[in-house]
């Protein structure tokens, strides 16, 4: 007490207030705890299905567990628990990665092939947001794992402390509960469709990634048996494309051009007029086209898997059968172009660093973002925007006089995610190095757009963008297009989820354009649908059977397509 007779605070009433608060405090490690292993045990491994329902279940897993560490002595209990713990959190880290892999690439990552995504996420952060920021993005993930394994194991260790101070409430409570999870199972309970009451799914989740582990493990044989057998490995170049002799074609691949462009009513009226104009366009220029669909084999990224599929009639869905495939010696279409005496060459804006596989495709030449002499600046991702891509081309190889029959592999990339800003088409005559795009460059959007809360405007920006590459595109056919040129052209995959939707599947749109009607007159057996556009009803294709159906066309009629 103070000499003004006022009461003095003193360290016992200090102690009095901590002592108050600690059971609370307690009660709320215990709770965030018990809510850390609930979610671990019933969260589904996709955004979008995390929904209040999502989690009114009760986990077979967890009453089983309970029912263990009430039956253990004190110390196994202890070990179990630091077990259960690591488990559990590794669980969530693969869920969590599993999310990213469902908004960006449509499906689950894979425990075994899927690793180098990593570091192709790390190059799309630091080509679009620096590269401290890559470096902060990866030592956040880092660190984000670490503390989920540490705080995982926590948590069930203090719920299993809890459980031995009140052993026989819990031993009633696990006893309930599994009645009542027997009850929801025999009369499949579910408070939304797809999540029953009666839940197992830490245990189908588990067993399911394990056994997918098991089949990638076991890829590598399957592929090699594929890849043993090749109708044209033998074939001599003077018995090939006989029907394209004399003729320069492009193989022209438009980033993340996927059916949902042509077909989404939020998306295709734009696009659709677009193709509709330049059929109309291409037609008064003496061009002709047929068009169609083919299943790519990834989703939303992994545009290299898609052309290799198409170039070496395989089915490319992973980094692992990728590398396999650039270390064979496996017939590409490039090849067999070369193999009939055509000139190669590749035009990859894209390829920012070396590129060693570019042997194995065929090219004589290749021309990436260093030797295609751009002036100007990046949109975003794109190095470059696709008519100076085009024009380069052009400059660099078509134009050339007197030039051999030429085969060109094309890539388009300024309708790469994240789809902002983008380029506006511009007269020909002056595109020049590039610099003149300097007034159009802005900033673009971020990286994480792809996880934006907007999709409407995402995916109004990626409409806007597949527009501008095929205008680009047609209006190069247009202005520099001959009678022996044929194009090729298609989308490499879908794009995100995002703009998608779930359960877009894996359709891209393929369209062949040529002025000679002969060329057309070759694939009359495909089904194609006349111009630039296919309808829904259009012919569907898996994208490794195209460099067989495309050789045998334009070929020898011996070996028969896939």
């Amino acid at each position: 007490m103070t000499t003004d007779g006022e009461l003095q605070p003193t360290l016992g009433d200090d102690a009095a207030k901590q002592r108050r608060w600690r059971p609370v405090v307690a009660w709320l490690l215990t709770a965030l705890a018990f809510l850390f292993v609930f979610f671990a045990l019933v969260a589904p491994n996709q955004l979008n299905l995390l929904t209040f329902g999502a989690f009114v279940r009760i986990p077979l897993e967890g009453l089983i567990g309970v029912a263990l560490m009430l039956v253990l002595p004190e110390k196994a209990r202890r070990v179990v628990a630091v077990i259960a713990g690591v488990v559990l959190g590794v669980i969530v880290i693969v869920k969590v990665v599993d999310m990213g892999f469902y908004v960006s690439l449509a499906r689950p990552f894979d425990l075994v092939l899927d690793w180098s995504f990593f570091g192709n996420g790390m190059d799309y952060l630091d080509e679009t947001a620096g590269h401290a920021a890559s470096i902060a993005a990866v030592i956040g993930a880092v660190l984000v794992a670490i503390a989920v394994l540490v705080l995982m194991t926590l948590a069930v260790r203090r719920l299993t402390r809890l459980l031995g101070r009140h052993h026989t409430a819990a031993t009633r409570a696990t006893a309930a509960f599994g009645a009542l999870w027997a009850v929801c199972a025999l009369f499949g309970a579910q408070f939304v469709a797809g999540a029953p009451i009666a839940s197992t799914s830490a245990a189908t989740y588990t067993y399911d990634r394990t056994r997918q582990v098991g089949v990638s493990l076991k890829d590598h044989e399957e592929f090699a048996a594929q890849a043993s057998v090749d109708a044209f490995r033998n074939t001599p170049g003077s018995d090939m494309l006989t029907a394209l002799r004399g003729k320069d074609v492009m193989l022209t691949f438009v980033e993340s051009y996927g059916r949902v462009a042509i077909e989404d009513p939020a998306i295709s009226p734009g696009v659709d007029a677009v193709l509709t104009a330049g059929n109309d366009r291409l037609r008064k220029a003496g061009f002709q086209a047929r068009s169609g669909f083919l299943t790519s084999p990834t989703s939303g990224g992994g545009s290299w898997l898609a052309h290799s599929t198409l170039q070496s009639g395989l089915w490319i869905d992973n980094q692992q059968r990728y590398e396999n495939l650039v270390a064979s010696d496996r017939l590409t279409l490039t090849n067999a172009f070369k193999r009939a005496t055509w000139q190669t060459a590749a035009v990859v804006p894209g390829v920012v660093r070396a590129w060693p596989e570019g042997k194995f495709f065929g090219y004589d030449r290749i021309y990436a973002d260093e030797n295609l002499g751009y002036r100007g600046p990046n949109f975003s991702w794109a190095t470059m925007s696709d008519q100076y891509a085009l024009s380069a081309f052009e400059r660099l190889e078509h134009s050339k006089p007197g030039h051999p029959p030429l085969m060109t592999e094309l890539n388009l990339v300024s309708s790469h995610a994240p789809w902002s800003p983008i380029p506006q088409l511009i007269d020909w005559n002056a595109v020049g190095d590039g610099s003149i795009f300097d007034t159009m460059s802005a900033p673009g959007a971020p990286p994480e757009s792809i996880l934006s809360s907007n999709p409407t405007k995402v995916r109004s920006d990626y409409g806007k963008s597949v527009e501008y590459s095929l205008n680009a595109l047609i209006s190069y056919v247009e202005t520099y297009g001959d009678d022996n040129l044929v194009l090729v052209f298609l989308g490499d995959h879908q794009p995100a989820p995002i703009v998608t939707g779930d359960n877009a599947g894996h359709d891209v749109p393929i369209t062949i354009v040529a002025h000679d009607p002969a060329v057309l007159d070759r694939i009359t057996s495909w089904g194609w649908q006349e111009g630039l556009k296919p309808n829904p009803q259009a012919p569907v294709w898996p994208m490794d059977t195209f460099r067989d159906r495309f050789l045998t066309a334009f070929g020898p009629q011996v070996p028969a397509p896939r």
